[in-house]
């Protein structure tokens, strides 16, 4: 029976991932998900739908309830203005967090994987649990309004119209663009960031910013934008950048890098880099390396 349910664990960690904004509350929902199923195993009916579709209407409801007491997840620069003393690290569970690519995109399925950008499951935080249920399951998953009203036990007019409400929220958010790889101007972009910042030469990596570039380093709750605010925390002598170098990883379909630095044996920081008209727009900055590394794994 193990056999059965495994090889749909991937696809309902990514789409937990996009629900919960957090691979750790993903890998847990997914888990319970699995065992729920396991133990109920006798009662499902093949003739009322797949198995799929039953695995995600006990993933869906599971996320549901673990939602009802959470506060949304956000990015730093959705928690207050930019600037300021840095202060202590915040909670883990106030941050949207990241995922390696492995854990939440399957292999064999054309699914939109720019949907596990940071940004965008951030964005997602902003709907309601149900609209953003109904969005994924619709935009991001390609299911049929008739299969995601069954799911949920409404109608497919109230599907429809959650669906519609969902997409104004995300097109008032603005996600960004996801990064094109087959692209050479943002390959070139991205090849000279990383270039400057394993040389620590700051003055090519304040030129390859947009001048209302923003730059945060969660659990801290701070961010900057622009390129002047930016320059001098890289220019910071306690920001200890000089010497560190960048290792690209896949993590969220993005562009990012662990920050290694001298004389530690593992990671410093996990670094996201956004894109936009040739200019880097965007860095995140996780420091929660040591909680992260066995997600990685």
């Amino acid at each position: 029976m193990i056999e059965t349910l495994e090889p749909f664990r991937v696809e309902l960690t990514g789409y937990c991932y996009r629900v919960l904004g957090s691979g750790f509350e993903a890998e847990d929902a997914v888990q319970e998900t699995l065992v729920r199923a396991w133990k109920a195993y006798d009662t499902f009916d093949s003739a009322r739908g797949s198995l799929r579709t039953w695995l995600y209407r006990i993933a869906t409801n599971i996320c549901i309830d673990m939602q009802r007491s959470a506060q949304r997840r956000a990015l730093a620069v959705d928690l207050g203005p930019s600037g300021g003393q840095i202060g202590e690290p915040l909670p883990e569970r106030v941050f949207v967090q990241p995922v390696p690519d492995a854990l939440v995109l399957p292999e064999d399925q054309a699914i939109r994987k720019e949907t596990v950008r940071l940004a965008f499951v951030a964005a997602l935080q902003h709907l309601p649990p149900r609209q953003r249920v109904v969005l994924i399951l619709r935009d991001v998953l390609a299911w049929q309004a008739a299969e995601v009203a069954a799911l949920l036990d409404i109608t497919v007019a109230s599907a429809n119209s959650a669906l519609q409400r969902a997409r104004a929220t995300l097109r008032d958010v603005d996600p960004g663009e996801p990064v094109n790889p087959a692209d050479p101007v943002q390959k070139s972009l991205l090849r000279r960031y990383c270039e400057a910042f394993d040389r620590h030469d700051v003055q090519t990596l304040v030129a390859l910013l947009h001048e209302d570039a923003t730059m945060s380093m969660p659990p801290l709750g701070w961010w900057l934008r622009g390129r002047t605010a930016i320059a001098a925390a890289w220019n910071d002598p306690n920001a200890a950048c000089a010497g560190a170098w960048l290792v690209p990883v896949r993590a969220n379909a993005s562009p990012a890098y662990w920050q290694m630095r001298p004389g530690l044996d593992r990671p410093f920081a996990l670094v996201f880099v956004d894109v936009r008209d040739g200019l880097i727009t965007n860095t995140t900055t996780y420091l929660n390396v040591p909680e992260l590394l066995p997600l990685f794994a």
